[in-house]
């Protein structure tokens, strides 16, 4: 006789908890080995050798790096708000973290007769034969996404300096205008799935040798929301809440040891987010060749997409120079957000006249 908890066999909590680990596990070691990855490869795009001193061509660098932030002196401005000013890291990096439980990173695996599905936030029904998710997951992403900048405004108001007061407000107005035309980007993804749920949207991206990918039915869609999330998470050339060259360090000049590490940790987690993201809505999520035959290929291919496109950003970060705010902001309002309006009204005349 099988153990259940609220009408599920114990075998999916256990499960469950497995998968928690695994991908928090690999959230924290990309992290921490982004970070290495992108001295290194932008360290050879400028013809030099990046890290080398710490292990075999410089391995355990991010290993030093966190010893040095882990006791580096706690340092609170006198001035500042302190409660805020010790708990915006948090805000900032829980949310990165906990966005990738929708995410699906494999098909279904069987383990002891029971079919699991690789992705946190879902069950198989037996009964039904098919995988229930958390069937608003995109929706789900936006809104946690969207609570990370008040970490970053919180850290920059707290600090009381007027080089991270100026930091938060510049993060403050990249989400309040990217976040729209990211948003608006997808939705020509949900007319083309009729579904919110990402196990579903992977789902239909299957077949055809990968031509069933959303990034050939909407490539317009794709550019926008990739360049969108680049500037949601403050990443290179969009980077203005940190700009050393202006606002000597931005939201975060004050902070040090590891409430400075939790603010890049911060950073690192949401680029693995938004490319988990973009690979699930464009680039067929888990699916490949042999994937129904050997369903753990199924994360393989998922996590190469991921780091290929982990590489663009590292890529788009060596060759191209931070915008200016007014740039920024013509950029997201004057550009991104009357294309996807307009990417939008298209998706739905083709459909309404191919339907």
């Amino acid at each position: 006789m099988e153990f259940m908890i609220l009408g599920l066999p114990l075998m999916y909590y256990i499960a469950m908890v497995a998968k928690v680990l695994v991908a928090f596990v690999f959230v924290l070691l990309t992290v921490a080995y982004a970070t290495y990855a992108e001295r290194k490869i932008i360290g050879h795009m400028q013809v030099r050798l990046g890290p080398m001193r710490t292990g075999w061509h410089g391995l355990l660098q991010p290993i030093a790096d966190g010893v040095k932030l882990f006791f580096k002196e706690e340092i609170i401005p006198s001035q500042a708000s302190t409660f805020a000013f010790l708990i915006a890291p948090l805000i900032a990096l829980i949310p990165a973290f906990i966005t990738f439980a929708v995410i699906p990173f494999g098909g279904t695996i069987e383990v002891m007769g029971y079919k699991i599905p690789l992705q946190i936030a879902a069950y198989y029904d037996t009964a039904a034969r098919q995988v229930f998710d958390v069937n608003v997951g995109v929706l789900y992403i936006l809104a946690m996404s969207s609570l990370g900048v008040y970490g970053i405004v919180l850290a920059g108001w707290a600090s009381n300096s007027k080089y991270s007061l100026m930091g938060g407000l510049r993060a403050s107005a990249q989400m309040i205008s990217y976040e729209l035309s990211a948003g608006l980007a997808i939705v020509a993804v949900f007319m083309l799935s009729g579904t919110l749920s990402l196990n579903k949207i992977v789902a239909l991206q299957s077949g055809l040798g990968g031509f069933e990918w959303y990034l050939f039915k909407q490539p317009l869609a794709a550019f926008m929301f990739f360049i969108c999330s680049l500037a949601e998470i403050n990443r290179t050339p969009f980077d203005l809440p940190e700009a050393e060259t202006e606002l000597v360090s931005g939201f975060c000049t004050e902070y040090s040891s590891m409430k400075y590490a939790m603010f890049f940790m911060a950073e690192y987690a949401n680029m693995v987010t938004v490319c988990a993201l973009t690979t699930t809505l464009f680039l067929g999520g888990w699916n490949g060749p042999m994937t129904a035959a050997i369903p753990l290929l199924g994360p393989v291919y998922f996590i190469a997409k991921v780091y290929f496109l982990m590489f663009v950003c590292m890529w788009i970060r060596a060759t191209l120079p931070r915008y200016r705010s007014d740039q920024l902001m013509h950029l997201g309002w004057k550009v991104l957000l009357p294309l996807s309006l307009v990417n939008i009204v298209v998706t739905g005349i083709i459909g309404y006249f191919i339907n």
